[in-house]
């Protein structure tokens, strides 16, 4: 008879299904002594990253742990609940408690990540439905990113040290992320036929790019010693390749900016900005990643064709090699001058 009346109190309640397995659980309590067995939040987290150790790229899995430690802090102490009891609110909160940290575009990331961690639960046969697959993305704008302009690069490369310099015209003639370009050593270079030769670390692409002649001209240049492992920036390598998060990297580079005059200085600590921890950062319109949307500007402006553009700086994709092109008006006006003047009388 108790048992009936916590069904018939789950029905009359209309309960959602993880409400029906708490019941099921303290049913099966009763019966066999022992709830039903499901790991809490924190501990399919650890299961999860630790299986996708073996089967994701070093870029990814840091992505992976972010988003899935991040969820599971927000959860605070009901991270330590059993998995299923996390609800589609609970999920849509952290997604806007996301974007409000950064951008809408980095809150859809993150979902879509913690989306394949519950998928995973799912086929692991410890959930009935994934939480997270019925939270919609955001609306996300444009990026603010853009391309630097010639005048403001030149601007960069005076305030620059040696190491900076090299590393900004490697970004500028191949488009190149930094962490691969802080990464590179000297067996990656081929001066003999031109080249630089790497895999790179976010896809595990392999490139062959062909040096700009300046591009040559300044690595010629450069002091280079017998061991082909040395790395070309030698500050840098150690902080891609090393324990440090690259973000100092990225923090470095803001600070060249700054002095160049494009940007703000990015503050000391969180309380630098008087907005607290929690606040939305603000974005600079440049940073190292312009490059990357300078060279294939530079190439479409130059009439290289797409299939080119894109294999050289190694998108995947024609609309994301789209997203990183922009036309300058003097190509515009070349291209809208080749237009045929229908309104002209024939002779």
């Amino acid at each position: 008879m108790k048992l009936a009346e916590q069904w018939e109190a789950a029905a009359r309640n209309r309960i959602t299904e993880a409400q029906a397995r708490r019941v099921l659980s303290d049913i099966h309590e009763q019966i066999h002594g022992s709830p039903l067995h499901t790991p809490s939040v924190d501990d399919y987290v650890a299961t999860w990253l630790a299986r996708k150790q073996g089967e994701t790229a070093p870029v990814t899995l840091a992505a992976y742990k972010g988003a899935a430690n991040e969820f599971a802090a927000f959860l605070g102490d009901k991270s330590a609940q059993p998995l299923h009891y996390v609800t589609p609110a609970q999920v849509a909160e952290w997604r806007d408690h996301a974007a409000n940290k950064a951008t809408p575009r980095t809150a859809n990331n993150k979902l879509k990540i913690v989306r394949v961690l519950f998928q995973s639960a799912w086929r692991d046969g410890l959930l009935t439905e994934n939480p997270a697959a019925k939270i919609q993305t955001l609306k996300a704008g444009r990026s603010k990113r853009r391309p630097f302009t010639l005048p403001e690069l030149r601007s960069v490369l005076k305030v620059a040290n040696d190491e900076w310099r090299g590393m900004i015209l490697i970004g500028l003639y191949t488009g190149q992320r930094l962490k691969d370009i802080a990464s590179l050593t000297w067996a990656n270079i081929d001066l003999e036929e031109a080249e630089i030769r790497f895999s790179t670390s976010k896809t595990d692409r392999f490139q062959v790019i062909p040096m700009a002649k300046a591009l040559r001209r300044h690595i010629e240049e450069m002091p280079a010693g017998d061991d082909a492992r040395a790395p070309l920036f030698p500050n840098a390598f150690k902080i891609a390749t090393g324990h440090l998060h690259t973000g100092l990297l990225s923090r470095q580079f803001s600070e060249l900016l700054a002095t160049a005059g494009l940007g703000k200085p990015p503050p000391e600590t969180h309380e630098g900005t008087g907005k607290g921890r929690g606040a939305k950062r603000e974005q600079n319109a440049l940073s190292f990643h312009s490059l990357r949307h300078t060279a294939t500007s530079l190439l479409k402006n130059a009439g290289v064709s797409d299939a080119v553009a894109r294999d050289l700086v190694g998108h995947e994709s024609a609309a994301v090699s789209a997203s990183y092109t922009h036309i300058d008006d003097a190509a515009k006006r070349k291209a809208i001058a080749k237009l045929p003047d229908i309104l002209a009388q024939k002779r």
